[in-house]
């Protein structure tokens, strides 16, 4: 028994879906989500609810059960409410503003790094030391913060460069004089 998979998604009343040969739509204040799922998943809607069931119990379809119906919930709540991660720069004279849509970066490289955002996803600096990455998708969310994170990742000897609001970087200790 999948216990994700069998759980259903509450649909709020902000948020529009409609299932159409395969493909899950949703529509709602923040935008429009589509995905297609696996033909061996039934997805149906019954009072306000999204029902998520497989046709058989082989390990592939029981895997996928749980994905579609976690995908789903994240189209919905993405729509309603939208994702959101920060990042935290640390170090002395790095720093991030807005120009434009793209945020320039000043992280200890000899130049700026100018980072572009993809089509549905905005950033925001509320201070010089932090990027908050926006938008509908989580996966496009999360994979934006990373590739920002990529760019200085935080050093464990000095916890200088980017790393998540959340992330804990334990300093290591370095070297001794003999």
């Amino acid at each position: 028994m999948s216990r994700i998979g069998n759980a259903p998604v509450n649909i709020p009343n902000s948020v529009k879906i409609n299932i159409d040969n395969g493909t899950v739509t949703t529509k709602g204040p923040l935008g429009t989500l589509s995905w297609l799922f696996p033909q061996s998943i039934s997805v149906e809607i019954k009072d306000s609810q999204v029902i998520v069931k497989r046709s058989s119990d082989n390990p592939k379809e029981r895997a996928l059960h749980g994905l579609t119906r976690s995908l789903i919930k994240n189209m919905v709540e993405g729509v309603n409410t939208g994702f959101e991660k920060t990042l935290l720069i640390e170090g002395v004279g790095y720093k991030a503003e807005i120009v434009g849509k793209n945020v320039k970066l000043q992280i200890g490289y000899s130049h700026p790094v100018i980072v572009s955002p993809p089509e549905g996803i905005t950033f925001e600096v509320p201070e010089p030391t932090k990027i908050k990455v926006k938008g509908v998708n989580k996966q496009v969310v999360g994979e934006i913060a990373a590739e920002i994170r990529r760019i200085r990742t935080a050093d464990v000897y000095k916890r200088k460069g980017i790393r998540y609001i959340d992330e804990y970087i334990k300093t290591k200790v370095g070297k001794t004089g003999v």
